[in-house]
């Protein structure tokens, strides 16, 4: 069982101390105290993030995607050259950067501020964790 403080939970779902404080008073979240420091079940944490996350809004397409990891936000950076383009977004917290075509950077009207969906299909994902002598 991992604990984890309030404001690392708070950072963790984007959402402010508080908030995780009144999910906690809600019963929504477990929470113990232990010598001053509130903390909250990381499995319940990650129990809450699931049951609090928002289905991607259906687009009318009707096409169904593979992808799962999609990531709304602003452009911030577009460089071209005459045949490749790299475009970085900010999503949230967290920096997207995409190579494609100069030609799909135009076709899309990409540019800084411009509103974007990064779609992301990744046969390697690394998954980092914080080292804790055992």
């Amino acid at each position: 069982m991992s604990a984890v403080k309030i404001s690392e939970a708070a950072s963790l779902l984007g959402v402010s101390d508080d908030t995780v404080r009144r999910w906690i008073a809600a019963g929504e979240l477990p929470a113990t105290t232990g010598s001053g420091v509130t903390t909250v079940d990381g499995a319940a944490l990650a129990d809450l993030a699931r049951r609090r996350a928002q289905e991607p809004a259906d687009d009318g397409s009707g096409v169904l995607r593979s992808a799962r990891n999609r990531f709304t936000g602003l452009v911030t950076d577009v460089r071209t050259d005459a045949v490749m383009a790299q475009v970085t977004m900010q999503c949230g917290p967290y920096e997207v950067t995409s190579l494609m075509s100069t030609d799909a950077v135009r076709e899309l009207a990409l540019e800084p501020g411009s509103v974007a969906t990064a779609v992301v299909k990744a046969t390697t994902v690394i998954v980092e964790v914080k080292g804790e002598s055992q």
